[in-house]
């Protein structure tokens, strides 16, 4: 393949409709913009938010709430599939990776209780349900809590 060879793909460049070309056009005068006001002058925009001289719908409504910028994004695995590991396993990040039931093995990943467990298992994760901590210690299993990651 060669620099003369290669091609945009179809649809990827837009044919733009020529306007204000005369009359005969059908696109011409006032370009498709209509008539008057500040819509269809050049450089003006309206800005979003603005109400005229009404308090905007922004400052209207009562602020409550809190969102951080940089929230702990667990990666969640249920106890109902760590049933296909051996008895007295040791279940490391590396290794729920490996199985596929998680898609990074340096992010934090937390451990729930849906599903039973029966097999003893000691098993390394980042945090625990207090669910899913009863039923691994009822079934004979230890839990490993390891330092998060920042």
């Amino acid at each position: 393949m060669f620099l003369h060879e290669l091609k945009s793909p179809k649809g990827s460049n837009k044919h733009k409709k020529p306007v204000g070309r005369g009359q005969g056009s059908g696109s011409g005068k006032t370009s498709g913009r209509g008539t008057k006001g500040q819509k269809s002058r050049a450089g003006r925009a309206v800005i979003h938010g603005l109400e005229g001289g009404q308090m905007p719908l922004i400052r209207r409504l009562p602020k409550f709430g809190f969102r951080r910028k940089n929230p702990t994004i667990y990666q969640i695995v249920n106890i109902e599939n760590l049933g296909k590991f051996k008895e007295n396993d040791v279940i490391t990040p590396a290794i729920l990776k490996e199985r596929g039931l998680i898609k990074s093995a340096y992010k934090v990943i937390k451990i729930l209780g849906a599903g039973e467990i029966k097999k003893p298992l000691t098993i390394q994760a980042h945090s625990f349900s207090k669910s899913a901590e009863e039923k691994i210690k009822q079934a004979g299993g230890k839990t490993e809590i390891l330092k998060k990651i920042v």
